[in-house]
């Protein structure tokens, strides 16, 4: 009979024998696909307490939750895909698309980048750059240019 111990489930971030690297790109991975599938119960064991996201100043695991919600609000099947992903020290760096059907019927292709700092197994802060202008011309929301 194994010990109470033996029976809790290792995520992704706690296999035996990865690196630093790996553990810090497993959790971000954990984190983009979590959030993205509405999951926000499993971002507490992702993120720290005082996470921090720049450069809209959300904070800890409700204020990502909350944006992700709003997100999702507007594309229903939001899909995140992690394109690229690289580690130096504590960060990890990710390139990411985003899928889905926008609420206005269009469908949506957006890239975005996040650069994440990992402190103990869990992200702390991170900076994320998404193509706005990309989804906005998607969604037909771009003003027409005026003439010259």
């Amino acid at each position: 009979m194994g010990s109470s111990t033996d029976a809790v489930a290792r995520g992704p971030c706690d296999r035996p024998g990865m690196s630093t690297h790996e553990k810090n790109k497993a959790v971000v991975r954990d984190c983009f696909a979590q959030a993205s599938a509405g999951n926000f119960d499993a971002l507490p064991g992702l993120v720290t307490e005082d996470y921090v996201l720049h450069p809209e100043g959300i904070r800890g695991a409700d204020g990502l939750a909350e944006m992700v919600q709003g997100h999702r609000s507007s594309i229903p099947d939001l899909n995140v895909t992690i394109d690229h992903q690289f580690t130096e020290g504590d960060y990890v760096a990710t390139r990411f698309t985003v899928r889905g059907r926008h609420v206005s019927n269009n469908d949506v292709e957006v890239t975005g980048l996040t650069v994440s700092r990992c402190r103990d197994g869990k992200i702390e802060e991170e900076w994320e750059i998404l193509d706005v202008m990309s989804l906005l011309a998607q969604i037909g929301q771009l003003p027409e240019p005026s003439p010259a």
